[in-house]
């Protein structure tokens, strides 16, 4: 967003492996947490037995095969396995730091590849085309193998550069999307989460109108249960992105909760929605989405919120002995667009924080400042004024 901010054009690559937890090599697993992660003497000995020794057998239609060695994967549904993997990746994410100008996430088997770009230099793209090729060469040589069917590719960019940024995008070019689903949220071409906006709100709707035809069998402990399962879990996913989206489908989300809310309470469409969702202590929509940014505020502040995020804010300093130095306020940066610059994590994350009383940015403890932060929205939400 920020990116888009200054006029630049962005690409986005998210690159897929085919069976990853299965095809890790023991052998270079051991030699991972020996040389990169530092482990020696009993700890690696543990692993080390932890991952030899294991068997495995396939039985079907009352027949067992024969015993084989697994030398081979680490379990996906462990606590230890998806750690393994990401060590065993480790020297991956070197490599693409070597890169230059071309950024990256892992996140489990999932691979993120992006850049960014003045217009007049479309063909900057070849950095991320070339990393792309020495990322494929280190996964072939560690026993990984991309599946190339699920490869998606976004270009961020105004629509008459987006056809000569394709251009110089190689085999990639067929790979190009108008929107694809990044960890469960679905990115357009113009960074709105439009699509994803729609989708949500249907998949609630579908759960709702199932979820009615239980209310009149189960408790309503039980029905409050089943609707967080169901609905408030999507609506609270990922929701400190949903900055980018417009009033409009903002405001279709909160008639999402409140339907909720109403076939929760067994209350009619034409009751006042305010006095519900304060009794059951509900915070609409966009005050859970500023809650879910302001704790990871918090924690970067804190240094509990990984480097990437930490770097997107910085704290205010005055050239001059100020009041405001001791206040612990943060950097507001200038943008220039505001459904771009403006909807960005590194912009509205100092605003909404230098929004907040002295008292709440001056606390140091992450659940005590959940717990004044949740009150002081409710307050605001449902005692100030009415928000709905």
């Amino acid at each position: 967003m920020m990116a888009a901010d200054s006029e630049k054009c962005s690409v986005l690559v998210l690159l897929d492996l085919s069976s990853a937890f299965d095809t890790v090599d023991h052998h270079i697993l051991i030699g991972r947490l020996r040389d990169v992660a530092g482990l020696s003497g009993p700890v690696l000995e543990w692993f080390r037995s932890y991952l030899t020794g294991r068997t495995f057998s396939v039985y079907y239609n009352n027949e067992t095969s024969e015993t084989a060695d697994l030398k081979w994967g680490v379990p996906q549904g462990s606590v230890l396995g998806p750690l393994l993997f990401l060590i065993y990746l480790l020297p991956l994410g070197e490599l693409i730091q070597q890169c230059p100008d071309v950024s990256y996430h892992l996140y489990a088997d999932d691979l993120q590849l992006y850049c960014s770009f003045k217009p007049s230099e479309p063909q900057n793209v070849l950095s991320l085309t070339n990393c792309l090729v020495k990322v494929k060469q280190w996964l072939n040589e560690n026993s990984l193998q991309l599946n190339s069917s699920k490869t998606e590719t976004l270009v961020v960019a105004p629509d008459i550069i987006a056809p000569l940024i394709k251009q110089h995008l190689g085999a990639l070019s067929s790979t190009v999307k108008s929107s694809i689903r990044n960890l469960g949220v679905t990115f357009d071409e113009g960074m709105s989460l439009e699509r994803h906006s729609k989708q949500l709100i249907r998949n609630c709707f579908f759960h709702l109108r199932n979820i009615s035809k239980l209310r009149h069998i189960v408790s309503g402990p039980e029905l409050e249960m089943v609707i967080h399962a169901f609905v408030s879990s999507r609506l609270d996913y990922c929701n400190s992105l949903f900055t980018c989206l417009s009033k409009k489908d903002l405001a279709r989300l909160q008639v999402v909760q409140n339907s909720a809310a109403r076939l929760l309470t067994r209350t009619c469409r034409r009751a006042h929605i305010t006095p519900i969702l304060k009794t059951l202590h509900w915070l609409p929509v966009i005050y859970r989405m500023n809650f879910k940014i302001l704790v990871l505020t918090f924690r970067a502040l804190h240094g509990q919120a990984p480097e990437y995020i930490e770097g997107l804010i910085q704290p205010y300093v005055s050239n001059r002995s100020l009041r405001s130095s001791s206040q612990n306020l943060l950097m507001v940066p200038r943008t220039r667009f505001k459904t771009r610059g403006d909807h960005s994590f590194k912009a509205v994350a100092p605003r909404l924080w230098n929004a907040l009383p002295h008292t709440l940015r001056m606390l140091d403890s992450v659940d005590v400042f959940k717990s004044h932060l949740k009150t002081h929205f409710f307050m605001e939400a449902f005692l100030t004024h009415s928000c709905l």
